[in-house]
Order: C-alpha cells, then sequence, then structure tokens
C-alpha cells in the first residue's frame, strides 16, 4: 500500500484528488494538509510514502514545504503538483529535493502511474517540465564556475560514491545529486561523470586527490 499525502490550500482540490485516488486498490490517502507548515506537521506524524505538493500556498511556498517535509519525512518522496513550469519554479522545486513535477492539467492515469512510480524511487516529469528541465541544463554556461556544492558532489564522484551515497554523505536527497551534476555537465560541457571529473581537474576547479 502506498501511503500519500495531498497538500494544498483549496480543499476543493484535496477533494477531487482524494476522489480521484480512492478507487485505486494500491494508493491510500492518509492525510491532507492546507499549508506549508501544516505539511511539515503532518509529514512528521504519518510518514507518508509519496507527497503530492503544492507550489503556492500560504504560509510558505511549496519548495519551502518540500525541504520541509523531507526533513521531517526523509523516505518520503514529494511530487510537486501545480499549474507553474517557469524555469525557476522547475529548479527550485527539484533543488528543494522534488523527485517529481507535475502540471494540474495531467490525466488521471498520468497521476495514479506518477504517485506509484515515485514510490518506487523514480523520477517522474510532465513531458513539458523535463524539456524546459533538460534544456535549461543544456544550455551552456562556460563563464560559470562550479559552485562550492558541486565541487563536493564532484569531489565524491570522484571518490567513487554513487548517487545515493553521495545523497547520504552531504545530507541532501538522490534527485539533488543528480540536479548538481546536471548543472556540472552543462557548465564543464561534458555528459558524464568522469568526464565531469577529469575536466573539473583540468580547469583547476576540483583538487586533484
Amino acid at each position: 500500500m502506498i501511503t500519500v499525502l495531498l497538500v494544498d490550500d483549496h480543499p476543493v482540490v484535496r477533494a477531487g484528488l482524494a476522489g480521484i485516488l480512492h478507487p485505486e486498490r494500491d494508493i491510500d490517502v492518509v492525510g491532507e494538509a492546507g499549508s506549508a507548515d501544516e505539511a511539515v506537521t503532518v509529514a512528521r506524524l504519518l510518514l507518508p510514502d509519496v507527497v503530492l505538493m503544492d507550489l503556492r500556498m500560504p504560509g510558505g511556498d511549496g519548495v519551502t514545504a518540500t525541504s520541509g517535509v523531507l526533513a521531517a519525512a526523509p523516505s518520503a518522496r514529494v511530487v510537486v503538483l501545480t499549474t507553474y513550469e517557469s524555469d525557476s519554479d522547475i529548479l527550485r522545486a527539484v533543488e528543494a529535493g522534488a523527485a517529481g513535477y507535475l502540471l494540474k492539467d495531467a490525466s488521471r492515469a498520468e497521476l495514479v502511474v506518477a504517485i506509484r512510480s515515485a514510490a518506487r524511487g523514480e523520477t517522474v516529469l510532465a513531458p513539458s517540465v523535463a524539456t524546459r528541465l533538460v534544456d535549461r541544463m543544456r544550455r551552456p554556461h562556460p563563464a560559470d564556475g562550479l559552485s562550492p556544492r558541486e565541487v563536493e558532489v564532484l569531489r565524491l564522484v570522484g571518490h567513487g560514491l554513487s548517487n545515493a551515497e553521495i545523497g547520504r554523505e552531504l545530507f541532501i536527497s538522490e534527485a539533488t545529486v543528480k540536479t548538481h551534476l546536471l548543472r556540472t555537465f552543462a557548465k564543464l560541457g561534458v555528459s558524464d561523470r568522469t568526464a565531469a571529473v577529469t575536466s573539473a581537474m583540468a580547469a583547476g576547479q576540483l583538487p586533484t586527490p
């Protein structure tokens, strides 16, 4: 059974989502929250498998709530469900640790598949969101140096750690590790982890072991 927490400041939206998910035998809506603070409190109490997170709410947005929920319930998988799909919204959500980003015009079938996929540890993105994210990450930034966090991630890559191991080492989600690596690849103009480490060392942006 996949336990789900619904987070949205509109009761009618939460009711609609609960109604959509009710017929699914393997999905159980165990709680609801109408604000960022309430989301963190309820997540801490219920420890849901998946959290469907609205992006715009009173008392803190969905990005803030995502960080708080993952701190309170580290095993939870947060899937943002919103009407917004700007580059900044998408990146902020992924950087906060969201495992997925869906738009509210998603079909019932898409929503159910996304919940099941997230519960399995997969990343779920609406097609339009995936395209925007990949385009943004591939956009060259030759003048950009690596951020301190990107250097940390790349240093651990150089030591042979997996994304999951890096996440545990730095106390961030695996999705966040992937985001840092995508940014690093774009900055260095490479497409894999080994090339990233080699290029960063050659450019003097990563200390030689």
